[in-house]
C-alpha cells in the first residue's frame, strides 16, 4: 500500500492560469539520498521544488501542492510553450543520478509512480505523449530520468506512450527529421544530437549514443503520428 507523507517545501509560485495542466514530467533527483534530496527541494535558498518526491521504497512524499507552480523543469520547452512549471506536475524520483552512481529504479518505486501517475492523469485529463522526462523538455541540458528509467514497463502500464515500429519511408535527411522533432514538441532551438539523445534515452534506451538512424527514424515516425494535437 502506498504511503503517504507531508513534507512542505516553501519553493512555489502562483501558475499561470491561461496554461492548462496537460503534462506529467518525470525527473530523478540527481543527489544521494532520499534525506539530503528532501532538505535541498524544501531550502529556500535553492529555488528547487517538485510537487511529489517518491523515495526507493516507494514512499510518496507531497511538497508542492498540485495548484501551485513547483520548480521542477528550469528552462524547458515542449511544443511551443516554455513555461513547463505552469503546464505540468512534477515527480522527483530518488535516484543518485549520473553524478553519484546512476542505479536501476526499483519496482515499488515504479509501482508507486504508475499508481500516483495515473490518478493524476485522470484529473487532468493528461495524454499518455503528454508524460515526459526532464530530458525531453530540456534536451542537452538534464539527462534524468536517464537511458536505465523504465519508461516501457511504465506505458505497458498505462502511463506514457510507448512507440511500435513503423516502417521508414522517405528521406532520412536532417532537415525532414529536424522537422519531424518539432512537429512532435522538441524545442527546435536544441542541438540536433541532443534531441537524438533525448529520444534514445526515452525510446531506445539499449543504445543512446545520438546519432540518426533508421531505428530512430522508425521511433520519429510513431511519436508524429502519436502527437494529441
Amino acid at each position: 500500500m502506498t504511503v503517504f507523507e507531508p513534507r512542505p517545501s516553501p519553493n512555489f509560485g502562483s501558475r499561470d492560469k491561461t496554461i492548462k495542466i496537460d503534462m506529467l514530467v518525470i525527473h530523478y533527483t540527481g543527489l544521494p539520498s532520499t534525506e539530503v534530496s528532501l532538505e535541498r527541494m524544501c531550502d529556500p535558498k535553492r529555488e528547487v521544488s517538485a510537487h511529489y518526491l517518491i523515495d526507493e521504497g516507494g514512499t510518496i512524499y507531497q511538497l508542492v501542492n498540485e495548484k501551485n507552480r513547483a520548480w521542477h523543469a528550469g528552462v524547458s520547452y515542449w511544443d511551443g510553450e516554455t513555461d513547463t512549471n505552469s503546464r505540468s506536475i512534477g515527480i522527483e524520483l530518488q535516484n543518485p543520478g549520473h553524478e553519484w552512481g546512476y542505479t536501476q529504479f526499483p519496482l515499488l518505486q515504479m509501482e508507486a509512480l504508475r499508481e500516483l501517475s495515473q490518478d493524476i492523469m485522470s484529473r487532468y485529463q493528461i495524454s499518455n505523449r503528454l508524460v515526459l522526462g526532464h530530458s525531453d523538455v530540456a534536451p542537452g541540458r538534464k539527462n534524468d530520468p536517464g537511458h536505465l528509467f523504465n519508461w516501457e514497463w511504465l506505458a505497458k502500464s498505462g502511463v506514457g506512450f510507448w512507440p511500435e515500429p513503423m516502417p521508414v519511408i522517405g528521406p532520412m535527411d536532417s532537415v525532414s527529421i529536424r522537422k519531424s522533432l518539432n512537429n512532435i514538441g522538441y524545442d527546435p532551438r536544441a542541438k540536433f544530437v541532443d534531441v537524438i539523445t533525448a529520444i534514445q534515452q526515452h525510446y531506445r534506451p539499449e543504445r543512446v549514443d545520438g546519432q540518426i538512424d533508421a531505428d530512430c527514424v522508425s521511433i520519429i515516425n510513431a511519436l508524429k503520428n502519436e502527437n494529441p494535437r
